[in-house]
């Protein structure tokens, strides 16, 4: 089922393993998909000694593998076929229960999880065709193995459509814990060990755990501005820390990017490999899966407090932390988020085939996403609040020219409509002439651009009236030693090449005030 060339590839990505593993598949002889199944975990366990197949009978609707190691179960379990996305999933279980793999945390997140509490069940619905699913896949797949009361299922939402359907899954990945849903969309380790905290509880005591970590240079972040500023600054010689939910930030939701300068053609996840790389040559301390909790920045010695009691102190800080989805924050939008609403349509589109969804915003994201969701959905409805469109002229010609797209500029959304389970529709408002009206519809893709992650901080610096830090020309916020480069900051042009130059340009202007005494 496996070409050789990838055979070769996992052969030698096995050849260290160090335990026996077995692959337990149970698939019903009801199910077509059986023997597809038992080929391609046969493949894979084709490339190691170490590992085994093992067949138990099964009923029903049965599809899916247990990971066992030295005869013991791990925890995980695939309900599907991990191919596609998913693949590098099934390849990274295998490696993190033999204690190999970069994605693995470092002590202090692996004591956050030891110390949740009670028995956990964890399931993730996901599609195959989602950049965003493994993330989330191989970060719980890691809580299964570090925590034995912990459990997780990987479940392809396509063969499992009517399961996905009684449990109203209309975005992915979404997240069950215990049964009741946990999160829903992008997300990190560290995210989702927060989630996970709040609701079964922890054991770990911030006080008598906290630890305080001395550098000269912070950053906060790790997408293209916080990865440019961590090198510049380790380039001069100084002890340097990013702390971060991932490296790569925001930039991994793009799937395609050809506006870098010298790259004619690359992806996010590729480039955030490629930063992690570049970072990986300097003597440069990562701490991902944090979130900022606090901040002190008021003396000549900064404090950042991450979730979990951890406190980085420099004299100069950084902050790259970047931008999310905006939301429209307008009636029945929280309700419907993973029922309806959704932000990605690379993620979410597979699972409007057929149907009709809206669009919110005309910028070049609304309407790249309306020309890529054309393909797969029966009618998409552009919405945009301006009176012209704002995507660059040969994305708004696509889009006036394909057939199953509708565009109304002069539309302000007023409320999201709903049965309670899902989203029925969208209240829109006519700008010119103030009438509203209902649109029926089975979906909607908010893509009104990015607010600045900003929060911790805003009680601490001056920020502009839609949370960016603001900075001048040499990326100084209101506070000596403190410094904002890429999408968090008030520079215009949200683009990577753009938040590259900021980071080193906050480094550098970081040394100059170091070496001037002025921090």
């Amino acid at each position: 089922m496996l070409d050789t060339s990838i055979l070769d590839q996992v052969r030698s990505i096995f050849a260290q393993l160090e335990a026996n593993y077995t692959f337990e598949i149970k698939a019903s002889a009801s199910r077509e998909e059986a023997p597809e199944l038992t080929a391609f975990i046969n493949d894979v366990a084709s490339c190691s000694d170490k590992i085994s197949c093992e067949t138990v009978n099964a009923e029903g609707n049965c599809l899916e593998f247990s990971l066992l190691k030295n005869g013991k179960h791990t925890g995980i379990k695939f309900r599907g076929i991990p191919n596609g996305h998913e693949f590098t999933s099934l390849l990274l279980a295998v490696l993190n229960a033999d204690g190999k793999g970069k994605n693995l945390p470092d002590k202090m997140i692996t004591q956050r999880i030891k110390d949740l509490c009670g028995k956990v069940k964890l399931q993730t619905y996901v599609s195959l065709t989602c950049t965003n699913c493994p993330d989330i896949v191989q970060s719980l797949n890691i809580m299964s193995l570090l925590n034995d009361d912990i459990t997780h299922e990987m479940i392809d939402g396509a063969l499992f459509q009517q399961e996905a359907d009684e449990m109203k899954i209309q975005a992915v990945p979404t997240v069950y814990a215990n049964g009741k849903m946990l999160h829903v969309g992008r997300g990190s380790l560290g995210e989702l060990l927060e989630k996970l905290e709040e609701l079964v509880g922890t054991e770990h005591n911030e006080s008598c755990n906290a630890i305080n970590r001395q550098y000269d240079v912070v950053v906060l972040g790790g997408g293209p501005a916080g990865t440019s500023a961590a090198i510049y600054s380790a380039r001069k010689g100084l002890k340097v820390a990013i702390v971060a939910e991932s490296v790569g930030g925001q930039v991994k939701e793009t799937v395609a990017i050809e506006n870098l300068i010298s790259v004619p053609h690359t992806t996010g996840a590729q480039l955030a490999n490629s930063l992690r790389s570049h970072i990986t040559d300097y003597p440069i301390d990562i701490f991902e899966n944090r979130r900022i909790e606090k901040a002190d920045l008021k003396g000549k010695e900064k404090h950042i407090t991450a979730i979990g009691g951890e406190v980085f102190s420099a004299p100069a800080v950084i902050i790259a932390t970047g931008a999310g989805w905006r939301k429209l924050n307008v009636e029945g939008e929280n309700d419907y988020i993973g029922r309806g609403v959704a932000f990605c349509p690379h993620c979410d589109g597979p699972l409007y085939e057929g149907k009709h969804v809206a669009v919110i915003g005309g910028g070049n994201s609304g309407i790249e996403a309306a020309i890529d969701l054309a393909g797969i959905c029966k009618k998409v409805t552009v919405f945009e609040f301006a009176d012209t469109l704002r995507a660059d002229k040969v994305l708004q010609e696509k889009a006036q020219s394909t057939p199953n797209v509708e565009i109304f500029t002069s539309s302000q959304t007023t409320s999201i409509l709903g049965n309670g389970e899902k989203v029925t529709g969208i209240k829109v408002m006519d700008r010119n002439t103030q009438e509203i009206k209902d649109y029926p519809l089975d979906g909607i893709f908010v893509q009104i651009g990015l607010s600045a992650n900003s929060t911790p901080f805003v009680n601490e610096l001056e920020t502009s009236r839609i949370g960016e830090i603001l900075i001048d020309e040499h990326c100084r916020t209101s506070v000596p030693g403190v410094y904002a480069a890429g999408d968090v900051s008030s520079v215009p042009y949200k683009q990577i090449i753009i938040a590259m130059g900021e980071g080193a340009k906050a480094a550098l202007s970081a040394f100059d005030d170091r070496i001037r005494g002025i921090i």
